[in-house]
């Protein structure tokens, strides 16, 4: 084996020129592919943590305008969802949902306290809001079901907006006014694009002046797993709640509907198509460098046939030579390849410290172990074959043949 080693690095040193342009290919093909499966990895850890920090089975409801004329009611009228709606699309799709919850919002109410105030408005919502809008809790907690039940004045509020209030004090525990009442802070959250002061829907409805109106509905699915099934759940809502507000069922511009277990799925699909799209591309990419390894292969055999008819004749047999050929194509491939791989990975690393924890939709775009192992099956799969062609058609070279050629 160390004979063999010794014969294959000779004959690189001895054609160093080509190799080197040959191996400069390789380099580059799975260069290229190692860029590209790191970034559509930081595509899909960026889509994990956008749907991982909140549910995906859910749908929000908001009311619109219907667009069209329905049993005797003009077009372009407002629909209102309302409080009783909750009832209904929760009796009515029993068999698609788990739970339905509403909000009430007030974006013109003032937040005070004794150093500032603050014009967020308000929101009522209940606990399953935190989980839904991808609110993650720094202290204190989230609205729970006894704020619910007990209608607490209690409020959750950014912690940008806790500082603007009570600057470097804790803001568990502190009180604010929220149109003229007193709450409690009880949590502060974080959230990249939402600055509201959560209070208990419950005690929203009571300070909401008799309207039973709520903003949007939430709907938690449930025994819904593929796009068919998602989509003929939100057909289902929006037939439920165009009978309860008269209007047609087709009319999509009565209600504001954002399906994210669809969107999620969809999303899901789309990054597994690019990860195929990336190993396509990346692969036909290295496939020039393949065919570079190949010719190469082909030019060897062709100089070394006196050579190995000299190996023929002295009972060499015909499966080490057949072996020889391949490992050597094998060495250029693999030594070149984990080049490419190591500056792939430097690229990648530098990816990822420009994107940084902002908020770009890559993430993490590093290339970890089995990656890295199955680039290395890639590599050694390509050697083997670049290499067999020319291998295979050194065995046809017959011993006498070779001796008298020059």
């Amino acid at each position: 084996m160390f004979d063999l080693a010794s014969e294959i690095m000779a004959t690189l040193r001895n054609n160093k020129l080509r190799t080197a342009l040959t191996g400069f290919a390789v380099s580059w093909g799975i260069f290229l592919l190692i860029v590209l499966l790191s970034v559509s990895r930081g595509l899909v850890n960026g889509m994990e943590s956008m749907f991982g920090q909140r549910d995906t089975e859910t749908v929000s409801i908001r009311g619109g305008y219907a667009q069209k004329a329905y049993k005797g009611l003009k077009e372009n009228r407002r629909v209102y969802l309302l409080d009783g709606d909750l009832d209904v699309l929760a009796s009515q799709n029993a068999n698609v949902l788990s739970e339905v919850t509403a909000q009430i919002s007030n974006d013109t109410a003032k937040v005070t306290s004794g150093k500032d105030y603050l014009t967020d408005g308000y929101r009522g919502v209940y606990p399953s809001e935190a989980r839904s809008q991808g609110v993650k809790i720094i202290k204190g907690r989230f609205i729970n079901q006894n704020d619910i039940n007990q209608k607490r004045r209690v409020a959750v509020m950014h912690e940008e907006s806790a500082k603007t209030l009570f600057g470097d004090k804790d803001p568990i525990g502190q009180l604010v006014k929220i149109s003229d009442l007193s709450f409690t802070v009880v949590g502060t959250y974080e959230q990249e694009w939402r600055r509201d002061v959560f209070i208990p829907y419950s005690t929203a409805r009571s300070m909401s002046g008799g309207s039973d109106r709520v903003n949007n509905i939430t709907v938690k699915l449930k025994d819904v797993s593929t796009l068919e099934e998602s989509n003929s759940a939100e057909k289902d809502f929006r037939s439920t709640l165009g009978r309860q507000h008269t209007f047609a069922e087709d009319d999509r511009g009565a209600l504001w509907i954002w399906n994210r277990f669809s969107d999620y799925l969809t999303t899901s699909t789309a990054m597994g198509a690019i990860g195929m799209a990336v190993w396509i591309i990346g692969l036909l990419t290295m496939l020039s460098g393949i065919v570079g390894v190949s010719n190469i292969m082909f030019v060897s055999v062709r100089e070394r046939t006196h050579e190995i008819g000299i190996r023929r004749a002295i009972g060499a047999k015909p499966r080490s030579i057949l072996r020889q050929i391949i490992l050597e194509s094998v060495a250029i491939t693999t030594i070149f390849g984990y080049v490419g791989i190591v500056l792939g990975m430097l690229v990648s690393e530098g990816i990822g410290l420009l994107v940084g924890e902002g908020n770009s939709p890559i993430k993490d775009p590093t290339v970890d172990i089995s990656i890295a192992i199955q680039v290395t099956v890639v590599l050694i799969i390509a050697g083997a074959l670049a290499g067999l062609f020319p291998a295979m058609k050194s065995l046809k070279i017959k011993p006498v043949e070779a001796l008298r050629d020059e």
